[in-house]
């Protein structure tokens, strides 16, 4: 069984709800239907009740009449969502008529019902920017506790079964932070070794990159990616991490060797961490794109709930694969 049917015979023996904020959208309601079809999760469509219904008889779509709709104009929870996000933000200055202007955006309905305790996760992103997606998310549901840092991980699968672990490995951050820390940089290592561990199911050797490899380059990028595997290691000791290294030197075993010979994680590692956002994004483009690796994500990290945002280029299949990885989430979470 693959990874991906593995993640969905996880969700389909636990589904949990999931917003789908998008409701009305071509792509949005033909992985609905897929979805509900499969029994990945529970759904709640934000939308037009009307318009849904037509378009999804425009395209045959059998299954979105066991979607819970919630039409932001007319839902009877309307009152209770807009009361609180205004006690949530009114210390921010949000007024009363700002908040009830708000609860008609489809991209605050999702967090709202998950705050209220109506949805366990949220899935959105096909038809708005990354930007647009995590505001109301930062607003609403907020940071887990413990976590001062959000970030994007990509589950990289590719053809060739000799990288990582077998074919399998973990990119991050290629979401979220521009320019991360060292101390932030170090928190996107350990969470995403546990998004390694908890969705991929893999155990992660994880790799800090750079430019240098142990000391092989000399600038103050280099010494932020010391400093972050530094911090990594004093935050989890258990975890296998070493850095900085060179991407070669981190995935080829006979580079590894050579570059780093006493490294225990070089031309062995799973869990991929650069040091920007730059790095990180250009990096899994170039990975899903030459080397036609399948890219699942971005998978949020740090998030007091799972809130997932999609790529705008993606498929119908990449929503579907991304709310069964948001159920799961939500069932460790739970």
């Amino acid at each position: 069984m693959s990874l991906i049917e593995n993640i969905k015979a996880s969700a389909k023996a636990n589904p949990r709800t999931i917003v789908l904020p998008e409701g009305e959208a071509d792509r949005t309601l033909r992985a609905a239907d897929l979805i509900l079809e499969q029994g990945l999760a529970k759904l709640i469509l934000v939308g037009d009740e009307h318009i849904i219904a037509t378009n999804s008889k425009t395209w045959g779509l059998k299954n979105i009449d066991k979607a819970e709709i919630y039409n932001p104009k007319t839902d009877s929870r309307r009152n209770e969502l807009v009361n609180l996000l205004y006690d949530l933000r009114k210390g921010r200055g949000l007024t009363r008529d700002e908040a009830e202007e708000l609860c008609n955006k489809p991209l605050y309905i999702g967090p709202l019902l998950i705050k209220a305790g109506y949805a366990d996760g949220e899935v959105s992103g096909a038809e708005h920017s990354t930007g647009d997606v995590l505001r109301p998310a930062f607003q609403i549901v907020k940071t887990a506790p413990n976590s001062s840092v959000v970030s994007g991980a990509f589950i990289m699968i590719l053809k060739d079964k000799h990288f990582g672990e077998d074919g399998i490995l973990i990119f991050a951050d290629c979401a979220v932070n521009p320019n991360p820390s060292a101390k932030q940089l170090a928190e996107i290592a350990v969470t995403t070794a546990k998004t390694a561990k908890s969705i991929a199911k893999i155990e992660p050797k994880v790799a800090m990159l750079s430019f240098s490899t142990m000391g092989s380059g000399a600038h103050e990028d280099v010494d932020k990616v010391v400093e972050a595997t530094k911090i990594a290691k004093e935050m989890a000791p258990d975890l296998a991490i070493d850095g900085e290294l060179q991407a070669d030197a981190a995935i080829i075993e006979a580079i590894g060797a050579k570059k780093a010979p006493d490294s225990k994680i070089a031309g062995k590692a799973n869990v991929l961490v650069f040091p920007t956002l730059d790095a990180g994004n250009i990096g899994y483009k170039l990975v899903q794109r030459l080397a036609g690796a399948d890219a699942v994500g971005p998978v949020l990290q740090g998030m007091a709930a799972p809130i997932n945002d999609l790529s705008r280029g993606c498929s119908v299949d990449d929503i579907v694969n991304l709310v069964a990885i948001t159920s799961n989430q939500a069932g460790i979470t739970k």
